[in-house]
């Protein structure tokens, strides 16, 4: 047998997420209502749609190398230069150029335990070794933790996000520029701020750009391109030439370029849809308030629910999929008590309370 190499043939079978589609191959469902990967239920904008169907018949053009549009157009809404813009595949793809970078084989990287699981699954797969500190048991980030660990460990990369996946929670600005004066000098800070389109600027850290931190952001959230696979990062121009040196050069969707885009222009879309998110958290707990249950504080397009343990909530979200509700819960202790749910729109949100409801009434606190 032709052998991988002993790093990667040392890792245990990893999948980060198991996606709705197996749910209902192994369920024998048809549909499920969608509340478990925190996808936009509301959809991308209708002019990005119009955009993008009108390219179709181009389909065969591979989209530009250097995204150079997209990039004027980011820098512009971000008061930088369009050499501190990167579009990539999603933040997942450029999570993995930085690892790749940064960590690499022998490096050691730092994060909370339990958050959002592809930067573990980069980390391991390209060789580096990831130590974590738990969350506080409010659902935050423990940045003073964090500090200790990173000053004890010299690590190459710290990754946050923040508001957090998975508990939707924000650290003030402030907490985010303290953890940053007290990195050691070597430490990067990769910055996932996917969720950022639904916490106001001013509550957004505020550093202008330096070689301390990589800030990355998404079209998949507020925008709907989750299935389009667009994000970009924040960065400076050093950081952008070493991340030039091992992204895949044709790897962003040309249609998904042209969407974006298109879908930046249309202010008054993503503004709709962050109200009517807002108006689905409050819902949600609403909900939760009136079972007993507490909720933490959300930033996100999700909101995570208290269910007492981490046994509890298992069989909760176990049994919403039964009734044909797809949620995730957190899997690392303190979080791993909650369950978190998507908004989605009204009947995908009345659907899920007639269901939560007939669950709790049969899984015993």
């Amino acid at each position: 047998m032709i052998r991988p190499h002993p790093a990667v043939e040392a890792l245990p079978p990893a999948t980060p997420f198991i996606g709705p589609e197996r749910l209902m191959r192994e369920t024998g469902r048809s549909e499920l209502v969608r509340l478990g990967a925190n996808e936009s239920a509301f959809g991308p904008s209708p002019f990005a749609i119009a955009a993008m169907e009108r390219e179709l018949p181009r389909l065969s053009w591979y989209g530009d190398p250097d995204s150079l549009d997209l990039r004027d157009a980011l820098a512009s809404k971000h008061a930088c230069d369009a050499g501190s813009i990167l579009v990539v595949a999603g933040i997942d793809d450029v999570m993995g150029l930085i690892v790749r970078a940064y960590v690499g084989a022998g490096g050691l990287a730092l994060a909370a335990r339990g958050t959002y699981p592809t930067f573990a699954y980069h980390v391991h797969g390209y060789g580096g070794t990831l130590e974590t500190v738990d969350y506080r048991d409010d659902g935050f980030v423990d940045v003073d933790a964090m500090i200790a660990a990173a000053r004890r460990l010299d690590p190459h990369l710290v990754y946050l996000a923040n508001p957090d996946n998975p508990s939707g929670t924000l650290l003030p600005a402030s907490e985010v520029e303290r953890l940053i004066d007290a990195l050691p000098a070597r430490t990067l800070l990769l910055l996932d701020e996917a969720y950022a389109d639904f916490v106001s600027d001013d509550r957004l850290l505020a550093r202008p750009l330096d070689d301390r931190v990589i800030r990355t952001r998404t079209f998949s959230k507020a925008y709907g391109f989750a299935g389009a696979r667009i994000g970009y990062a924040l960065l400076t121009r050093a950081h952008h030439d070493v991340l030039q040196k091992v992204r895949l050069q044709y790897g962003v969707n040309r249609n998904a370029q042209i969407g974006a885009l298109a879908a930046l222009a249309d202010t008054a879309f993503v503004t709709g849809v962050i109200a009517q998110t807002q108006a689905g958290r409050e819902e949600y707990v609403a909900l939760a308030t009136s079972l007993g249950l507490r909720t933490l504080p959300s930033h996100t397009n999700f909101v995570c629910i208290d269910c007492g343990t981490g046994e509890r909530a298992t069989r909760v979200m176990h049994e919403l999929l039964q009734r044909g509700v797809w949620i995730r819960k957190p899997g690392a202790r303190p979080l791993d008590r909650f369950v978190r749910v998507s908004v989605g729109t009204a009947p995908m949100r009345a659907a899920f309370t007639d269901a939560f409801r007939a669950v709790l009434a049969v899984v015993p606190a």
